[in-house]
């Protein structure tokens, strides 16, 4: 992971990843996924990563969100 990048969201899901970027993206918060899935076994998590800056506004965003 680049340095400065914080973890906000774990899923072990890709759909799930890329629908909870969108909804950051909605709000405004830059981040990527950072998908630490191993491709042969497929074991492991996926990270949604924002700015340490964007952390506050990003928990709050996904603070009721359910998937």
């Amino acid at each position: 992971m680049d340095d400065g990048w914080v973890s906000v969201y774990s899923t072990d899901q890709i759909y799930k990843a890329e629908i909870i970027k969108e909804i950051l993206f909605d709000n405004q918060v830059i981040s990527f996924v950072f998908n630490k899935k191993d491709s042969m076994y497929m074991f492991g998590e996926i990270n949604i990563c924002v700015k340490p800056a964007d952390v506050i506004r990003a928990k709050f965003v996904l603070k009721d969100i359910q998937l």
